[in-house]
C-alpha cells in the first residue's frame, strides 16, 4: 500500500500537467472554431447586426454625429449587398436624417448636404422600390429624400426636374400600405406636400385635411403643431392657427418652437 500511495503521489504532477496542456489545446480549438464560424456566417446575418447598430444610432435625438456613423454603416452594408431591400431603404433614411438634421442646425454648407445626400437617398429609395414595391419602406423614404433634395436646390427646380408627380406617388402608395408608418409618417407628408407646393399646384384643402388626420394620432408632437399652424393659415383661420402654434412655441423641440414663435410674431 505504501508502494501504491508513493506511485500515485509521483504521478499527480504529471496529471495536472496533461490536464493544464488539455485545457490550453482546447482553447485553441474552441478560438479556431470561433473564428472558422464568424467567417463561415451568413452574410445577411451579420448585415442584419450592422443595420441594427445604425437603426439604434437613428433611433438618437438631433445627433448629428450619431446620424453620420449611421449613414457610413449603411454605406459600407449596401456597398456589399446592393439587392438587400433593408440595406437599400435604411441607407436612403440615414441619408435623409442626417442633412435634415444638418439643415436644423445650420451647419455650414447645409444645402450642399441636403442637395448632395437627397439625390443620393432618392437612388437608394428607387432601388429598394425596385426590388419589392408591396413594401411602405422604399415608397416613404423616396419622397422625404425628394424633400430634403428640394431643400438644397428649391422647390421649384425640384419641380422642373419633373420629382413632383414621382414624389406625390411615394407618399400616396406608402399611405395606401401602412399609413401609421414611423409615427404616422405618410399622413403628415403627403399633408406637407400639399402644404408646400407653389400655386397653382398647392392644394390646402387636401393639405389641411391629412395634417389634421395626423393631429388625431399625434396631438403633442410640435413638428405636426407647426405645420397645422401654417395649414390654417392658409385657409385664414387665424385663432385656430394661433392656438396650435403656442402649443408647439411651448415645445422643448428647439427647430419646431422657434419656429412656431416666428410664425406667432408675424399674426
Amino acid at each position: 500500500m505504501e508502494y501504491i500511495r508513493g506511485f500515485e503521489d509521483r504521478q499527480a504532477p504529471v496529471a495536472k500537467i496533461t490536464i493544464h496542456l488539455e485545457g490550453g489545446y482546447m482553447r485553441k480549438i474552441f478560438l479556431v472554431m470561433f473564428l472558422v464560424g464568424m467567417l463561415v456566417m451568413p452574410a445577411g446575418i451579420m448585415a442584419q447586426n450592422t443595420l441594427d447598430e445604425a437603426s439604434a444610432l437613428l433611433d438618437k435625438d438631433n445627433d448629428l454625429d450619431a446620424y453620420k456613423k449611421a449613414v457610413e454603416i449603411c454605406l459600407d452594408v449596401v456597398g456589399a449587398q446592393s439587392d438587400s431591400f433593408e440595406a437599400n431603404w435604411m441607407t436612403a433614411k440615414a441619408l435623409r436624417f442626417y442633412a435634415d438634421e444638418a439643415k436644423k442646425q445650420q451647419v455650414d454648407g447645409w444645402k450642399d448636404i441636403c442637395k448632395d445626400y437627397g439625390k443620393k437617398g432618392m437612388g437608394y429609395a428607387e432601388k429598394a422600390i425596385e426590388i419589392d414595391s408591396s413594401k411602405v419602406e422604399g415608397h416613404f423614404w423616396y419622397g422625404c429624400c425628394v424633400g430634403t433634395y428640394s431643400d438644397g436646390v428649391s422647390i421649384l427646380t425640384a419641380l422642373k426636374e419633373g420629382l413632383k408627380d414621382k414624389t406625390q406617388n411615394g407618399f400616396e402608395t406608402s399611405y395606401a400600405i401602412d399609413k401609421m408608418y414611423n409615427d404616422a409618417g405618410p399622413v403628415l407628408a403627403i399633408g406637407r406636400f400639399w402644404s408646400v407646393l407653389p400655386w397653382p399646384l398647392k392644394d390646402k384643402k387636401k393639405a389641411l385635411d391629412y395634417i389634421e388626420e395626423f393631429k388625431s394620432y399625434f396631438p403633442d408632437k410640435a413638428e405636426g403643431q407647426v405645420y397645422l399652424g401654417e395649414a390654417y393659415l392658409d385657409v385664414k383661420e387665424k385663432e385656430k392657427a394661433k392656438a396650435v402654434l403656442q402649443k408647439a412655441a411651448a415645445s422643448d423641440e428647439e427647430y419646431y418652437r422657434d419656429w412656431a414663435l416666428r410664425l406667432l410674431a408675424d399674426l
